[in-house]
């Protein structure tokens, strides 16, 4: 599991797999990705107020740096996906 900060500042937690792709197409696999809420301090399931799915691509262009989440993320992130 990864912290990940986008280009728009969003903050995810998400598990992470490079994709081999084509110029231009979505080259990494974001697995159970959960946005952290800034205001409330709170994980969220990204876009889970438009699909159900639980797995999405995006252009690691997109992706502006990735970190180890320490222990307070992890263990937030493993109660939100049980």
């Amino acid at each position: 599991m990864k912290v990940i900060l986008l280009t728009n500042l969003v903050i995810l937690l998400a598990q992470i797999e490079e994709i081999g792709a084509d110029i231009g197409e979505p080259d990494c696999k974001l697995i159970e990705p959960f946005v952290f809420d800034q205001a409330t301090g709170e994980l969220h399931p990204w876009m889970s107020e438009f699909t159900v799915e639980n797995t999405f691509m995006i252009s690691s262009d997109k992706i502006l740096t990735l970190v180890e989440p320490n222990e307070k993320y992890i263990q937030m992130y493993e109660d939100a996906t049980k």
